[in-house]
């Protein structure tokens, strides 16, 4: 029972920026029926602390409820740690769902693959990700003995579990997420590989490639390696590894996927292999889990330990001894959507304490990220974390008992006599909890000094880094003037005002050179149990050749996986440099580049049809309009099928769609033109050095001024 009293004591106050209130209003805090926010910030907090610690007394631990229901909400408050955003959203509440991702099997039959479609649903309403491996099933046009059909092959089948994504809004609080995983030696890897390429399809899926040591050498060598059917094990075809390998590249520099996973490192680190090999993730990556299991992270806000430029290592370590708790406690107050997660979860008790705000602890001890200094720094940190966090899980099993697998475990072999829990580190994304605690993402490094974050229907929260900002003042050339230039700018290469010290620390993702960004992650996976949530940021003039540098960078490295992400290779993105809107002119000068793409069409689109008498009968018009209520695309049809009227009637609808989602883009061509070419000139037209294909359009283009 919750003592009447306990939130009174509960009292201090968090301190939080505007844009985490923000957040925490949309997405976090309790609602009524009629969507109205019922629930302050302090009382999230105490919600998710009390629940948390009710967990003690699972255990007999009466005395120690109301203890820990302080030291819970006390780091949660002080913004020094933070569980993952189910637990902070549904702690407390009816649906008590409080982990962020599962992985679930897709196993070789039409029964067991739609049992996964329904398992995909539930866990999505109930605000989880989720991540599959396709490599079970077996290939496109593989015979199907029980009907004589053939196969439609893995990717056909991710289609359905994308819609099923679609059509699930995660009860109000978080988009659908998954990670599809295919081997690198399934007979089906290519139409894996390229099945973005449209940018329409499997919008709700990251892709990754589970790549094998054996391929990753005969890459190296040049050399054929094996395609082998999953369900007979024969060897299908043989294909060069290097040339798969470079289309892997090539559509991760057009688009950020495929990723890759290294697999088999992967399983040379599973903690449980008598249990099964690993063969999937978590969405972003960096949890990797066996079938039905789940797992419950937290992140430890590095900044906050940065004290007399100095770490402060007691105040780390307690942390990471409450956090520990805290996780673990997060699995018994857990009710998880189906039976087989239950039962697979307990038995491994696996938990991911990570890290966050690392970029703002280098800030504050004066420390470039791209620096040796940083990587050594790194290594230090994660080991400290890594020692004291499975301290704390083994003076945890003492009083609770070890995770049941523990005797068919690695640990009994490394010595270990006590365990609680399978896993005991990760580093997430820490995508909106970095933002309720006003620090940097994960292990990333600053995106931008000034930038506009794109979140929850498109709301546009503007961010200027509050350390940089301290820094300005303190050393005196802080004016509101310099910081609306940075804003505008994102990062302080070009700006004269700024001191080259500062612009030395104070160094943003694009600047970084990506052999720093894969050292990084590198350093962190070094002492990491799971994995590590890294992106590569890459310029737009970024070639192909050196995402390929950092694909085989990162497997001589050790990493357990890799992501990366060319700016402006999509056509919407999560945060943009600078502050300002751009214009249709710099959108196709600086993401184009010459190449006219139309927009993509959305899942859903609304718009009206209007009735008109033609000579040859009734013509029917729809016009659908996109989110900006701007005409997007137009159907003309005449009311029976066959002839030259209705044909032509299509040809024409789709003309002119065509010309409303370019529109923008040959309105800003012709803004171009102008500059060059006086009222009605004609003739050939050179290239300019905006790179637009002008001749193209020559010799029969006349410019009206």
């Amino acid at each position: 029972m919750i003592k009447t009293d306990l939130l009174e004591k509960l009292n201090k106050e968090p301190k939080l920026s505007a844009n985490a209130i923000t957040v925490l209003k949309k997405r976090y805090l309790r609602k009524d029926e009629s969507g109205n926010v019922v629930e302050t910030p302090q009382g999230m907090f105490q919600r998710v602390a009390i629940n948390i610690a009710t967990a003690e007394l699972k255990y007999g631990f009466e005395s120690k409820y109301e203890e820990y229901a302080f030291k819970f909400y006390d780091m949660m408050v002080d913004l020094k740690f933070l569980p993952n955003s189910p637990t902070l959203m549904n702690a407390g509440k009816e649906l008590q769902q409080l982990s962020a991702c599962f992985v679930l099997p897709v196993e070789d039959s039409l029964d067991k693959i739609f049992e996964s479609v329904k398992h995909t649903a539930l866990i999505h309403k109930s605000g989880g990700g989720t991540g599959f491996s396709f490599s079970r099933l077996r290939p496109k046009d593989d015979v199907v003995k029980s009907t004589k059909g053939v196969s439609s092959g893995p990717v056909s089948f991710m289609s359905v579990f994308d819609s099923a994504t679609e059509t699930i809004k995660q009860g109000g609080t978080r988009r659908g997420a998954n990670m599809g995983i295919l081997r690198v030696d399934h007979p089906d890897i290519m139409e894996f590989i390229y099945a973005k390429q449209d940018k329409s399809k499997l919008t709700n899926f990251n892709l990754s490639v589970a790549v094998t040591e054996e391929f990753m050498e005969k890459v190296l060598k040049n050399e054929e390696y094996e395609l082998k059917n999953p369900k007979t094990g024969k060897v299908v075809k043989k294909l060069n590894a290097k040339d798969v390998f470079d289309q892997m590249v090539k559509l991760a520099w057009e688009g950020g996927d495929p990723g890759i996973v290294f697999i088999d490192r992967i399983n040379k680190f599973n903690p449980t292999p008598n249990e099964g090999e690993i063969e999937s993730t978590n969405p972003c990556g960096e949890q990797p889990l066996l079938p039905y299991e789940s797992c419950n992270l937290g992140s430890i806000n590095l900044g906050k330990f940065v004290k007399n430029n100095d770490i402060d290592w007691d105040d780390l370590k307690y942390v990471i001894h409450t956090g520990v708790r805290f996780l673990d406690n997060v699995i018994d107050m857990n009710c998880y959507p189906i039976d087989e997660i239950d039962k697979m979860t307990k038995k491994n008790r696996k938990i991911g304490l990570g890290v966050m705000g690392f970029a703002d602890m280098l800030a504050l001890l004066d420390i470039p990220y791209d620096s040796d200094e940083a990587i050594g720094l790194a290594e230090k940190v994660m080991k400290f974390i890594q020692d004291e966090g499975r301290l704390a899980s083994s003076e945890l099993a003492k009083e609770r008992g070890n995770f049941p697998n523990f005797e068919e475990s690695i640990y009994p072999k490394l010595g270990y006599e006590y365990m609680r829990n399978a896993t005991v580190t990760t580093i997430a994304p820490t995508g909106t909890i970095s933002i309720i605690s006003g620090c940097s993402s994960g292990v990333e490094p600053y995106f931008a000094i000034a930038f506009y974050r794109n979140v929850m229907d498109n709301n546009k929260l503007v961010e200027v880094n509050p350390i940089f900002k301290e820094r300005a003042k303190k050393e005196g050339f802080f004016t509101k003037e310099l910081m609306d230039k940075i804003a505008n700018a994102g990062t302080l290469h070009d700006i004269k005002e700024i001191p080259s010290h500062i612009k030395k620390v104070f160094v943003t993702a694009h600047e970084i050179a990506p052999v720093w960004h894969v050292k990084m992650q590198a350093a962190f996976q070094k002492y990491t149990d799971n994995a590590v949530s890294k992106t590569v940021n890459f310029p737009n003039e970024a070639t192909i050749d050196d995402v390929r540098d950092v694909y085989i960078l990162a497997y001589k490295l050790g990493c357990k996986g890799i992501t990366i992400y060319r700016d402006g290779s999509r056509d919407a993105q999560v945060i943009n440099l600078g502050t300002r809107e751009k214009s249709a002119k710099e959108e196709v000068v600086q993401e184009y580049h010459g190449v006219f793409k139309p927009r993509p069409r959305p899942k859903v689109l609304f718009g009206k049809t209007l009735e008109m008498m033609t000579g040859c009968g009734k013509l029917y018009v729809t016009i659908n309009f996109d989110e900006n209520n701007e005409p997007f695309e137009v159907f003309t049809s005449m009311g029976k099928a066959g002839g030259c009227a209705q044909s032509q009637c299509e040809a024409i609808g789709r003309l002119i769609s065509l010309v409303f989602r370019l529109i923008k883009y040959i309105l800003a061509l012709f803004d171009v033109l102008r500059k060059f070419f006086p009222s009605g000139s004609k003739g050939p037209l050179p290239t300019t050095k905006y790179q637009l294909p002008l001749d193209v359009l020559s010799p029969c283009l006349i410019i009206e001024g």
